[in-house]
């Protein structure tokens, strides 16, 4: 058998278990809460997201959960090694046989890198990065409409999805904005200014780049575009998948 640092990448993909190891990219907003869900359900494999993940962890108990849960109630930031050591105890569960796609995770180049490392040691790596696009224009129109119905996490969006209660021509506000259901009133999360958004964007730009350029080289990195109709959109991410 060949070691790893003489195998290709077509080799690792058909004897490393099989597994499809994604990773999955966008900016708030581009459609990852909508894509996600159906590219789980086509391939039958998870979405993890290391929030999730990290959480799981701490409350099983697990060896890296344990340290994970000393470091936060300190104060202290998690360090991409303990996290990595989540990832990896989390995709060892049968779920994970087939494959599975992170969320939310890597955010650095030296995440990217540590990743790498830890797929390495079982022969393993990433093999599809996708990267929903959308311009920033689009994302502050689609961001900056959305109300939410706190307890039913229901969403509405100012032009694309109104209440019922939102009339023609009329100025989204506190008063008019209702959910369809119940009549209560509705609410826009925080981060869904335009002040906050133009600070989200900036930040996932910084940190998405550099990553994007750390996968290029090996021909795994695909750019959707998002900003077009859904099942357009979805036929680039199948094609992007079966690359």
């Amino acid at each position: 058998p060949k070691r790893i640092a003489d195998r290709t990448s077509s080799d690792i993909t058909e004897d490393s278990m099989g597994r499809t190891i994604m990773i999955l990219f966008g900016p708030p907003g581009a459609g990852k809460g909508t894509h996600a869900p159906k590219i789980v359900e086509a391939h039958k494999f998870p979405q993890l997201s290391t929030g999730d993940m990290l959480r799981a962890a701490v409350a099983a108990g697990t060896e890296v959960g344990k340290k994970a849960k000393a470091i936060m109630e300190a104060g202290g930031l998690v360090t991409d090694e303990i996290v990595v050591g989540i990832i990896k105890e989390a995709t060892a569960a049968k779920e994970c046989e087939k494959g599975f796609i992170l969320d939310g995770f890597p955010r650095t180049q030296e995440q990217a890198t540590i990743l790498d490392q830890m797929l390495k040691e079982s022969g393993e790596e990433v093999g599809s990065v996708i990267c929903l696009e959308v311009p920033d224009s689009v994302l502050t129109e689609r961001i900056c409409g959305r109300w939410i119905h706190k307890e039913s996490g229901r969403s509405y969006h100012v032009k694309f999805a109104p209440p019922k209660s939102l009339k023609p021509g009329e100025t989204a506000n506190a008063e008019n904005m209702k959910d369809d259901e119940t009549g209560q009133p509705l609410m826009q999360r925080g981060d869904d200014t335009e002040e906050a958004l133009v600070k989200r964007l900036e930040g996932y730009h910084a940190q998405t780049v550099p990553i994007l350029d750390h996968y290029a080289p090996r021909g795994i990195v695909s750019k959707c575009n998002a900003d077009q109709e859904m099942d357009k959109v979805w036929a680039e991410i199948e094609a992007a998948i079966k690359k």
